[in-house]
């Protein structure tokens, strides 16, 4: 008896018994083999020890711990073991009790790193790849994306992952819920890698900003700097910087979002420049409610506006008028703008942006704050002029400028088309959710999403709340003659 051989789908037999009646019946049959004991010995031999190098790569440190200890067990008696155990537990408390941050830094997270890859991602990995259709099977074989690192913050977890050849990270990014409930997360982000062909996957565990932040304290003069004023917290624990130099900064978020506190909070950072002469603030507020409690304090280190009749078009223009004068100044002596008494960095505050732009009754005011804002924009940052605009309403009908502010920051949005038309394309895919802020303001209010002109990835964060005591306080600091109180009621 003989085989012929033919090239089938998985599954289907391989082999057909070939007979010499040529009007016999074919009979189908899958092939046997016979393989010799020793060969099959070998073979799993071979699969055994390469199992173990690859275990033993893996694990090499706690391997070795294990094994250094066995070996002292062994040689010197298990007391020996067991009194390095306590010795290097003891040696760990001391470590953290001097400096815990480096203790955390050091030996905690990547000792919760290592547990959470064995016991969390690489133990449930193959299945939750392949519910969410993120594996593929080519003639019985089942392809899997590799997990190559792990890396634990304070609330969320970042995974590395090798994706499949000819995978996008858009594959991921559709799939983010089965992800997140597959591994026990509350969301999950798709960020980029560190080279082509790799991606992070933020698994975030608990919230870090679901409380108010209080007022930070207002820093020293010397440690304001103005490509990045702390005004609150991002979602990894670390401090919001909120650059002003060389930028604009446009607000979107509906009302009682928190855009107040991302106002106040960046005044009070700065505050320690204003009584220095380094920095001005000009602020126009159309509501006359916000920016009216600290008028003193614009008062005298700035100016204010609230007139709706042509004052706050004319402080505008006033702006773009002294931003021309400075940049003719300026011309061919400088390139870079470093703030001084004489010429000082000047922010202009528009607390309601489409007020002026879209909502004012009068058309030629309308037009002239726009020709005003576009000119401050697209001219301003080489300078030493930053404007900060916020606005309720993200259409681009009611703010057609909103490209000319290369830092935006999303509150909390009532429609999710809003987010992109805020962040720009495919910021809502990649994990800016603000359509989903809460509106209770103890846990939403502040809380929103930043993109930055250098990278597309959207960061979550919250600003700090600034009391009325805060700003009555601030205003005593910048103005002496008047009391708390007064202050307020001046306002």
């Amino acid at each position: 008896m003989s085989w012929e051989f033919r090239k089938l789908g998985p599954g289907e037999n391989v082999a057909v018994e070939a007979q010499d009646d040529p009007f016999a019946a074919p009979k189908w049959a899958p092939p046997v083999w016979h393989m010799p004991e020793g060969l099959v010995l070998l073979v799993n031999l071979v699969r055994g020890l390469v199992g173990a190098v690859v275990f033993l790569v893996r694990n090499i440190v706690p391997v070795s711990l294990l094994g250094g200890l066995g070996w002292l067990g062994v040689r010197y008696g298990w007391a020996v073991p067991v009194l390095v155990l306590v010795l290097v537990l003891v040696g760990a408390g001391a470590w953290a009790l001097a400096d815990r941050p480096s203790f955390v830094r050091y030996a905690f997270r990547p000792a919760l790193a290592r547990w959470r890859l064995v016991r969390v991602y690489r133990r449930d990995w193959q299945a939750v790849l392949i519910t969410a259709g993120l594996t593929r099977t080519h003639k019985g074989r089942v392809y899997l994306p590799t997990l190559v690192r792990v890396r634990c913050g304070p609330t969320s977890d970042r995974v590395l992952v090798a994706m499949l050849k000819g995978q996008a990270p858009d594959a991921w990014e559709h799939v983010s819920a089965n992800l997140a409930h597959g591994f026990g997360a509350s969301l999950v982000r798709v960020r980029e890698g560190d080279r082509p062909g790799r991606i992070w996957l933020e698994f975030v565990r608990c919230d870090a900003l679901a409380v108010p932040i209080p007022a930070l304290p207002i820093p020293a003069a010397a440690a304001v700097d103005l490509s990045g004023v702390v005004i609150g917290r991002q979602e990894d624990g670390l401090p919001w910087r909120l650059r002003l130099l060389g930028t604009h900064v446009l607000i979107a978020g509906a009302t009682g979002s928190g855009k107040g506190s991302v106002i106040w909070s960046t005044v009070r950072a700065l505050l320690p420049l204003m009584l220095a002469g380094l920095v001005e603030v000009w602020a126009i507020d159309p509501k006359r409610m916000e920016l009216s409690f600290g008028r003193p304090l614009f008062e005298r280190y700035g100016r204010y506006s609230d007139d709706p009749k042509g004052g706050m078009v004319e402080l505008l223009e006033s702006a773009a008028e002294n931003m021309n004068a400075r940049a003719e100044q300026f011309a061919g002596v400088t390139r870079s703008f470093r703030p001084s008494r004489e010429h000082p960095f000047r922010v202009i505050v528009v607390d309601e942006l489409a007020f002026l732009t879209a909502y004012c009754p009068e058309r030629d005011l309308r037009k002239r704050a726009e020709s005003a804002i576009a000119v401050l924009t697209s001219q301003g940052r080489s300078v030493g002029y930053c404007v900060i605009g916020a606005q309720q309403d993200a259409r681009k009908e009611v703010n057609n400028l909103r490209n000319l502010f290369p830092t935006r920051l999303a509150l909390r949005l009532d429609e999710s088309e809003q987010v992109d038309m805020v962040l720009g394309d495919g910021s809502r895919d990649r994990g800016a959710l603000a359509d989903q802020i809460s509106a209770v303001p103890e846990i939403g209010a502040g809380v929103g999403f930043i993109r930055l002109e250098t990278t597309p990835e959207p960061v979550r964060v919250r600003a700090a709340y600034v009391s009325d005591t805060d700003i009555r306080h601030m205003i005593t600091l910048g103005v002496p003659g008047l009391g708390g109180l007064e202050a307020g009621e001046a306002a």
